[in-house]
């Protein structure tokens, strides 16, 4: 089994919440596995170690060119905050957006390789990404972008530079820009339950069973009955339903209008969403998380070394 390091422990603790002591054990049992750690975590503690999970682990930002019924988002990588307010590194983005929206590359080094110039860089744009982590002294990544072209009209919302929506659709447009605005609030996966990926729904479905049967098993040690498998699977099947209303746009309670949800709200303005497409600047991406004590002796060492 793998060694379960202190910074295995602060990166989990960073996206759970967990106690650090739960976070070590939840990795010991997980022999270091990180992901499933957290899933044990979830288990134990409930919606508690969900808490954090939306954290951003990297830097950079999210930007959008749109045109009429083409558009495109994009985000684009570097190493600190300092950076992603970069001048340089802002128009970069920028420019990155709009040859997206205009040449529908396939993936990044399709964009990567298409004419761009800026500030005596060039003549593609890998060149100027190379220019400029020799000029800012940090690397730059091009992470991932979307386009849209179907004829639909397109509503953008970006929150700062950290978080970008952008929604296709039909009607009203005052409407679709409050379901950017809900989209960037919420963070639903998918449109309709049917659309949430199968791998969310059964890591649900495995959590609740887990914890079914965690629930269970203390039931029977504090001397009551144990609950029946019809009972038990009712329970799991009702977690999972009741996450998939949480997670899907048109189940979700509208952030404007309690009262309604997504769906009934686009109903009453005559308004249909084709698709969406939510960019959070540095979700899913870990980062390196240091271990200062380690750092500290290493220098001390070094120290009474030289």
């Amino acid at each position: 089994m793998p060694a379960i390091t202190a910074s295995m422990v602060a990166e989990l603790r960073a996206k759970t919440d967990a106690p650090m002591m739960e976070c070590k054990k939840a990795l010991t049992e997980a022999e270091g596995d990180l992901g499933r750690a957290e899933e044990i975590l979830r288990v134990k503690l409930g919606s508690k170690a969900g808490k954090a999970a939306s954290r951003v682990t990297a830097e950079g930002v999210v930007a959008a060119a749109v045109n009429g019924s083409t558009g495109a988002m994009i985000e684009v990588n570097c190493e600190t905050d300092f950076v992603s307010k970069n001048e340089s590194f802002l128009a970069f983005v920028k420019s990155c957006a709009e040859l997206v929206a205009e040449h529908n590359p396939a993936d990044a080094a399709a964009l990567s390789a298409l004419a761009l110039t800026q500030e005596g860089f060039g003549p593609t744009v890998e060149d100027v990404r190379k220019g400029l982590i020799g000029k800012i002294g940090e690397n730059v990544a091009i992470r991932r972008f979307r386009r849209y072209a179907g004829g639909g009209q397109l509503a953008q919302y970006l929150h700062g530079t950290r978080i970008g929506v952008l929604v296709e659709y039909t009607g009203d447009e005052v409407a679709a820009k409050d379901v950017a605005m809900h989209v960037a609030a919420m963070k639903p996966v998918s449109l309709s339950s049917a659309q949430v990926p199968a791998e969310l729904v059964e890591r649900e479905r495995r959590v609740a069973a887990e914890k079914a049967a965690e629930d269970s098993a203390a039931a029977v040690a504090a001397g009551k009955s144990a609950q029946s498998p019809e009972i038990v699977a009712k329970r799991v099947e009702g977690s999972v339903q009741k996450f998939l209303k949480e997670v899907s746009l048109y189940n979700q309670t509208f952030v404007k209008n309690d009262k309604q949800t997504v769906e009934q709200m686009l109903k009453e303005r005559a308004t249909q969403v084709a698709g969406f497409t939510l960019y959070v600047v540095g979700e899913g991406i870990e980062k390196k998380v240091d271990d200062f004590a380690a750092e500290v002796a290493a220098q001390v060492a070094a120290a009474k070394a030289s």
